[in-house]
């Protein structure tokens, strides 16, 4: 009797049910960030003579700061950027792709032009549901004489109110997969053997990779046409609680450090 039982439990432990709660990365994770070490590498932004320059966006932009539609290219969440100058200290982008708005931000720049806010809301990715909230910037060099207050060196300092949507992922490791979905739309299910797997809902990532590295870390990358767009490395930590979550930015070349927490 106690053979079969054994058998019995050895073989449900055996069954995927039980390998997924094996695995530390199963179930929900949100991000905290008020734990996030940002990247220290600016933004480079110029507003004058009546144009709009982003030096380190990638590619870089360069479009009339007159309200109106600006095709750009080579960018996958938008085809069109719109910056309106409000007043000396504020501004307004507007992107859209295929007509649709796709992302608003207002940006005010404090009355000393050391600091500035941004509100955001961007739906570009994933279901369509607006990612919303609030980044905070110190200026850390100041732009040409002349231009606008938002012209110059910025490093993003802080995010805050951003909505759950945009924090929130979920994990499923069974059988040598893992399955990654998220409440904006973005999913993918790909082997751990670094093999390339479809990646969903995201306009900027086609494909990833995923390699497990011991028992509590997965680096996982995301491509864009064959080309690395970024590398997240996710390791559990003793508690099993807490996920350090690691991404550097190859486009941008930055890196970041966020902490995400099991819900």
């Amino acid at each position: 009797m106690k053979t079969s039982v054994r058998a019995a439990v050895l073989a449900a432990c055996l069954a995927p049910t039980c390998l997924w709660a094996a695995s530390a990365f199963d179930g929900a994770w949100k991000m905290d960030l008020s734990k996030a070490q940002l990247s220290s590498k600016p933004d480079v932004l110029v507003i004058k003579d009546g144009m709009y320059h982003c030096k380190t966006c990638v590619p870089a932009i360069d479009i009339k700061a007159d309200g109106t539609d600006q095709p750009v290219s080579g960018h996958p969440y938008f085809d069109t950027l719109a910056m309106t100058v409000v007043d000396d200290h504020t501004v307004r982008e507007v992107g859209k792709k295929g007509g649709r708005d796709v992302l608003t931000e207002t940006t005010v720049v404090s009355a000393d032009g050391k600091t500035a806010t941004s509100d955001f809301s961007d739906s570009s990715a994933g279901n369509g549901t607006p990612v919303t909230g609030k980044a905070t910037m110190a200026k850390v060099a100041a732009g040409p004489a002349g231009a606008h207050a938002l012209s110059g060196s910025w490093r993003t300092t802080k995010y805050e109110g951003v909505s759950d949507n945009a924090l929130t992922m979920n994990f499923k490791e069974d059988g040598g997969m893992l399955s990654m979905d998220s409440p904006m739309g973005t999913s993918y299910s790909a082997r751990l053997d670094g093999s390339d797997a479809p990646y969903k809902g995201d306009p900027g990532i086609d494909s990833v990779a995923v390699m497990k590295k011991g028992k509590n870390t997965i680096v996982e990358t995301d491509k864009r046409q064959g080309k690395v767009i970024d590398v997240v490395t996710m390791t559990v930590q003793p508690d099993g609680k807490t996920m350090k979550v690691g991404i550097e930015d190859k486009l941008h070349g930055t890196h970041s450090e966020f902490i995400a927490m099991k819900q």
